[in-house]
């Protein structure tokens, strides 16, 4: 259990934060997942008072965790006036129902938080259908945590059956709404991929990452445009376009929404036509914040995703971002061997020169760091593309 800071501020929610230790996740992993867990919360809006962990070989079936936690939990939930708990895994609906009725506050998994976040960022409307729609979906088999009331009515003839045909009607409703979404995306997407049509046979290149890198900052940078770029999780959800020349070489760079671990699948498959921006790319700038510590860990993330989407096998460009913030750990002299947390930048360039060849750049897009280097090898492949289309265009080259 771990003590954290306390913010004062009247309209963010007080919230803690609840995580579990076992054979897939050692404390420390499970202690990185609740460091991102914070900040998916303090974007949401939420300060975080505690973080609780508990070892467990797995979940408890009725409320995620023992009895004994879940009463310490609810003794520190009420005598600092928590407003929500947030679990880092996803919680069945009788967990969360359960979970709800013993605490008596708010409570929300991980993928039930990204999705409150992706409805806040939102802004055009196809980016809200696509985040309604994945509202629905995670929404349909929770229904019945929604009608708790009725068990503290007295019990008579004619309490149960309001509450199961009410369940019913709503069950409807909201499938039927589901199938309009899904309409009216079908139609968004056929418009989509007409607009991709209409772009003519420029090479196209996708910045794609995991969430807070810098590839909206990296984006303005190159195309010299104002897009949204702050530090904050999924800063921006829509899909931004825009046409730059690389030494009279155009091309068109598109900004996706960024990735993260535990992805909620109703996102992934909400966002289809998002990623089918990646889908259609000829060229990927998979961006790194080199100085996370967990940096490898989202690279698999990211290329996990990427190989659900059937992307994994693009000519790719592993860019290295904020190289000025890097940070490792020297070596003792006693060591015999240098772990990952030791190697410098220079052991990490050599690290994935060995990978990717020339295909590996490390820049620092707030500093403007090795930019012409980026260029030039965006040029180098996207020229590359190009010329199998425009083979008489040999001018550019």
């Amino acid at each position: 259990m771990l003590e954290l800071k306390k913010k004062d501020s009247l309209q963010r929610e007080r919230c803690i934060l609840i995580g579990i230790i076992n054979k897939d996740q050692d404390e420390e992993k499970s202690m990185e997942y609740l460091e991102e867990l914070r900040f998916l919360a303090d974007t949401a809006g939420a300060d975080t008072l505690h973080i609780f962990t508990q070892k467990l070989s797995r979940p408890d079936t009725r409320t995620f965790l023992g009895s004994g936690k879940m009463e310490e939990i609810k003794g520190y939930v009420d005598a600092e006036n928590i407003d929500l708990v947030v679990f880092d895994d996803e919680l069945t609906p009788s967990q969360l129902k359960n979970i709800e009725a013993l605490l008596e506050v708010k409570v929300m998994d991980r993928t039930n938080l990204i999705l409150d976040i992706f409805a806040a960022r939102a802004q055009t409307s196809y980016a809200r259908t696509q985040v309604e729609l994945a509202q629905y979906q995670y929404l349909l088999p929770r229904l019945t945590r929604m009608w708790t009331h009725l068990e503290r009515q007295k019990g008579g003839i004619g309490m149960r059956g309001p509450g199961e045909t009410q369940i019913e009607t709503d069950r409807r409703i909201i499938q039927q709404k589901i199938a309009l979404l899904k309409k009216k995306l079908e139609k968004i997407d056929v418009q989509m991929t007409t607009q991709r049509s209409n772009r003519g046979k420029l090479s196209r290149v996708a910045l794609v990452g995991y969430t807070n890198v810098g590839k909206s900052t990296l984006l303005n940078l190159l195309c010299k445009t104002d897009v949204l770029a702050e530090n904050k999780l999924f800063a921006t959800l829509d899909t931004t376009v825009r046409k730059i020349n690389i030494d009279n070489l155009p091309l068109l760079l598109t900004d996706t929404v960024g990735f993260i671990r535990k992805l909620p699948t109703q996102l992934v498959e909400s966002f289809k036509s998002t990623l089918d921006e990646v889908r259609e790319a000829d060229v990927l700038l998979h961006v790194v914040d080199i100085s996370h510590p967990s940096f490898m860990d989202h690279i698999a993330s990211v290329n996990t995703i990427l190989h659900e989407i059937q992307s994994q096998d693009k000519p790719t460009i592993m860019v290295f971002n904020k190289i000025d913030a890097f940070t490792h750990e020297e070596a003792d002299e006693f060591e015999l061997e240098l772990t990952q947390r030791n190697y410098d930048l220079d052991h990490w360039k050599r690290s994935w020169m060995n990978k990717v060849g020339e295909r590996a750049v490390f820049i620092s897009a707030q500093d403007r760091n090795n930019i012409d280097e980026l260029r030039r090898t965006v040029y180098r492949v996207a020229s590359e593309i190009h010329a199998t289309r425009f083979p008489f265009n040999t001018f550019l080259y």
